[in-house]
């Protein structure tokens, strides 16, 4: 059997993905031997020893699944051992090691994918493209149909956690013929919708003080979570830069296909960048990191530094007219 049958890699730091990861492997190994048995190490406990015990043959038989977590912890002996394991792996045992990625441990992962691993992307997912693609293939994936613009009003509805994301996909399809448009997406989400980030985003834009304000106390008091309004904020600012940055008045189905966004987004855009120039847009993508970067690195008063932002946002597009 080759390599790619008996090693896995899954990489990346996104945990909804790597639990997915390691969950579809076992299932593999389980489609083939229903009886094949998991044993789960965290790298930074394990010794060669453990592992070689773990992966040894065993006098029973049957297929084996041993799962070493966090990869990038491993001690030089494990390391080492997992390399040397790899290169001649035994034909009944699946070795899955979760790495989240990056430099620490990076000869681990180089190692085992010469070995011929077979590798499993579970990078953390930041763009918001990527989201909506997220949403997209987990309700196709579920059995139903999703276009942009509700993908777009889920993620208003939900944010950003994909944990999150995929629980409300599965719940919408469950509870509808799988049919998924943005009018379902705002009646199942009333209320939570309303108050979104995007609500608060849009109001700070096009220069509405007051009704940002409220959106936003009204958003913090039901618990939406500050990081998603950030995040909405920064991506309202960011789409109109993009959509200016592609002319103004273009026409926006033409635009949509060049910039890779929804018509409806790019109309929407088009009229919040009435009043914006490029100098002050810089200004307020300023104050959009800085907002992010104080939500998300742990503020004290993150609701005090959502407010902030908002009126520099709105001063910034004052300033701009």
């Amino acid at each position: 059997m080759a390599n790619s049958g008996l090693l896995r890699l899954v990489i990346g730091d996104e945990e909804l993905l790597v639990a997915r990861g390691v969950t579809a492997a076992i299932a593999a190994a389980r489609a083939t031997e229903p009886e094949a048995v998991a044993q789960e190490f965290a790298a930074n406990e394990t010794t060669a020893g453990d592992l070689m015990a773990a992966v040894s043959p065993s006098l029973f038989g049957g297929m084996r699944v041993v799962v070493i977590r966090d990869g990038q912890d491993a001690k030089k002996d494990l390391a080492a051992a997992l390399l040397s394991y790899a290169a001649s792996p035994e034909s009944d045992v699946l070795l899955v090691v979760t790495h989240a990625g990056g430099a620490k441990g990076k000869a681990l992962a180089d190692g085992l994918r010469q070995a011929g691993a077979a590798v499993t992307n579970a990078a953390k997912i930041t763009k918001h493209r990527d989201r909506v693609d997220f949403v997209r293939d987990e309700i196709r994936r579920l059995g139903g149909k999703c276009g942009e613009d509700a993908a777009e009003a889920l993620l208003a509805a939900v944010g950003n956690d994909l944990r999150e994301v995929a629980a409300a996909c599965s719940q919408l399809v469950a509870d509808t013929d799988g049919r998924v448009d943005r009018a379902r997406v705002a009646r199942y989400y009333r209320g939570r919708a309303e108050v979104s980030g995007f609500t608060v985003a849009e109001a700070a834009v096009v220069g509405d003080l007051p009704g940002a304000l409220e959106a936003l106390r009204w958003a913090l008091h039901v618990g939406v979570d500050p990081v998603p309004i950030a995040d909405a904020l920064a991506d309202g600012i960011r789409t109109i830069s993009r959509v200016a940055s592609a002319g103004r008045g273009g026409n926006s189905y033409q635009l949509a296909s060049s910039l890779g966004m929804p018509a409806w987004k790019v109309d929407k855009a088009q009229k919040w960048a009435r009043g914006w120039t490029s100098e002050n847009l810089v200004a307020a993508m300023k104050v959009a990191a800085e907002c992010n970067a104080a939500v998300k690195g742990g503020a004290d008063d993150r609701g005090y530094a959502l407010e902030r932002a908002v009126f520099a946002v709105v001063a910034a597009r004052g300033a701009a007219s």
